[in-house]
């Protein structure tokens, strides 16, 4: 073969390497997991579908794993049962930073990437967070609140205290309050990540009158949105604020309806899709040491929070919002 006939044969084999080499990069054999709590919630519906649209993408195993209530204890052993299969990465929402930062902590020492979603552990040492800027969101709810009770009035809030996403947006209700000396905090009810107590609570916020009486509740999570909307609808409630959280179908309908005023949208699809792809750049392309604080170092090949976003969904959207479905994703 002359030269001539060579030179076309070259040129392909450089055409054509980088993508055997991409083809051969991923395999079934690598397992990534995505861990939390009340994982039959929507929200973790809609992020698994998240997860596995990545690594259908990639060519690679992913799982979500975790309970189906809210139980710090019971994601901490799910944690430990998909650590000790050793996979290529986990991403997990953390319930309770102090039962789950030991646990991220010695995930990686033992070589095992550790991302945070949707709920984080700094102290952990976990590679990075990806999710919502939660005292963002909270300070968006806080301006609403204010706005529509035109700066006067009492607030009551469903929370799950210890949780670190959920504690970071009641501050940042707090800071959006707290430029309205009329709007005062009067409880903040640790429904224990139950929505049937949350409704059951919502029914004594209603029943209160006078100087005792509440005007505005808001839901700082998932779950309790759609039972308090229900409560407001048993007791023909017309003049008292609802803001919910997150995005569920009952939720949204609320919204069009006018039992919730507002939600706030994160967007749980994307904090997994772009979680598993993470993963799986630090499985094959390792960091050297892996258990390092990068947050300090100014040239960190990763970065420390990854910001998916957040949006204030009223009536002036919601169509919109109802109208977008996983089916529907890129």
């Amino acid at each position: 073969m002359n030269s001539f006939m060579r030179r076309p044969l070259f040129v392909l084999l450089a055409m054509f390497l980088p993508v055997l080499a991409g083809c051969t990069r991923h395999s079934k054999d690598e397992h990534y997991y995505l861990i939390a709590t009340n994982i039959n919630l929507p929200y973790w519906k809609a992020a698994n579908a998240g997860f596995q649209k990545a690594a259908g993408q990639y060519g690679v195993s992913a799982e979500m794993r975790g309970t189906t209530t809210f139980d710090p204890q019971g994601e901490v052993a799910e944690f430990r049962t998909v650590v000790a299969r050793k996979p290529a990465g986990i991403l997990v929402s953390v319930a309770s930073a102090e039962l789950m930062g030991p646990e991220i902590t010695a995930a990686l020492g033992a070589g095992i990437p550790v991302i945070t979603m949707d709920s984080d552990a700094p102290a952990s040492g976990r590679l990075y967070f990806i999710g919502t800027n939660n005292l963002q969101a909270g300070r968006l709810g806080g301006q609403r609140v204010a706005a529509k009770l035109n700066g006067k009035g009492n607030v009551a809030f469903f929370s799950i205290p210890g949780q670190p996403n959920i504690d970071e947006r009641l501050k940042g209700y707090k800071d959006a309050l707290s430029h309205y000396p009329g709007i005062k905090i009067v409880d903040v009810f640790d429904m224990k990540g139950d929505s049937g107590l949350a409704m059951d609570q919502t029914r004594d916020y209603l029943s209160r009158t006078g100087a005792n009486r509440v005007d505005a509740i808001v839901c700082l999570e998932a779950a309790s949105g759609r039972d308090v909307a229900e409560a407001f609808r048993r007791a023909n409630v017309k003049d008292r604020l609802l803001v919910a959280m997150d995005t569920d179908q009952t939720v949204l309908q609320g919204v069009k309806d006018g039992t919730i005023d507002s939600t706030i949208s994160q967007k749980p699809f994307t904090m997994a899709l772009v979680g598993l792809k993470a993963l799986d750049d630090i499985h094959h392309y390792p960091l050297k040491p892996l258990a390092q604080d990068y947050s300090l170092n100014s040239f960190a090949p990763i970065p420390t929070f990854i910001d998916t976003g957040v949006s204030l969904i009223d009536k002036s959207n919601v169509d919109t919002m109802l109208n977008i479905g996983e089916d529907k994703a890129p």
